[in-house]
């Protein structure tokens, strides 16, 4: 649930000395378009992962934290249903086993903000425009790794989400996975090449849109609709047009509809996922306001 690092730069795609400068804009032919609608719009098949209950003696801090990390050991998301929401100091503390909890501080999101590093998402907003306001409103939010545009050592590793309230827009919003390793083995050689040399123009902290890392791909990516992307190549002889194709590889890979998985939130429902693991995003909520919001707390985790 991503907010955009940087704004568009007004400046014309032009070249550059010993770089490629291009611009990407989705296309009515993309391939990514129609599975992009249909996931998004809650109409294609999804995967359920499986939840390990924890209730009683298992559900201490001390059993909380070794199921999550023993599932973000072996699959880089866990999946816990607890018999209630963490309280504030419960669901910081399990953050802080995973590592450096990162404060919010964008203005436009303090209102929601509690104890400097909880964010809470409430779908009290119509569908909006405004991307500021979007992880509060009943839009879909497109597949992204979170924080994209900043430098790796900003990027959260993990991101942390626990259901207070479904709400009445269970049935239909719902976070979405797509796995990172399913991506890459989608895409091609040449295209994953082109990836590894590609980075957001106007964000120049940001690492490659792929890179390797520990024998496997991590992306820094995020699906920005009909908005331009501008982009920079670090060899000047490239032809913008394969980058651009790559790009559409890249998103066809995204949405290809067979292996994403959807959680569907319950109170209580605590999960973890690993950002150099998973895309994720969000189905759009019902169309007519619900009676009862959902509300889900966040932590982005250093």
């Amino acid at each position: 649930m991503e907010q955009p690092a940087f704004a568009p730069s007004e400046a014309p795609c032009a070249a550059a000395r010993g770089v490629t400068h291009g611009c990407f804009s989705a296309s009515r032919s993309d391939p990514h378009l129609a599975p992009r609608e249909r996931l998004l719009g809650n109409a294609a098949p999804l995967h359920r992962p499986t939840a390990a209950a924890l209730e009683g003696p298992e559900a201490d801090d001390r059993g909380l934290h070794q199921e999550v990390t023993e599932q973000l050991w072996r699959q880089g998301l866990a999946v816990v249903q607890l018999d209630g929401p963490l309280p504030p100091d419960r669901f910081m503390a399990l953050g802080e086993s995973l590592g450096t909890a990162t404060p919010e501080t964008d203005p436009a999101v303090q209102p929601f903000v509690q104890d400097r590093v909880i964010l809470n998402l409430r779908s009290r907003h119509a569908p909006t425009a405004e991307v500021s306001l979007q992880p509060f409103a009943r839009n879909s939010l497109s597949l992204h790794s979170e924080s994209s545009g900043a430098s790796v050592p900003r990027q959260p590793r993990y991101i942390v989400l626990m259901c207070v309230n479904p709400g009445d827009d269970t049935p239909h919003a719902q976070t979405v996975l797509v796995s990172m390793r399913d991506v890459a083995r989608r895409l091609s050689p040449g295209a994953l090449e082109l990836l590894s040399r590609t980075s957001y123009r106007d964000s120049p902290a940001a690492p490659p849109l792929a890179r390797h890392v520990d024998g496997r791909w991590v992306f820094s990516f995020r699906d920005f609709l009909d908005q331009e992307l501008r982009w920079t190549h670090d060899r000047p002889d490239t032809d913008p047009e394969t980058v651009n194709a790559a790009l559409r590889e890249l998103l066809a890979a995204m949405y290809a509809p067979d292996e994403t998985v959807a959680v569907r939130w319950r109170r209580g429902l605590l999960v973890v996922i690993d950002n150099t693991y998973y895309f994720h995003g969000r189905t759009a909520g019902a169309a007519t306001p619900p009676r009862q919001q959902r509300h889900l707390q966040r932590l982005r985790i250093r």
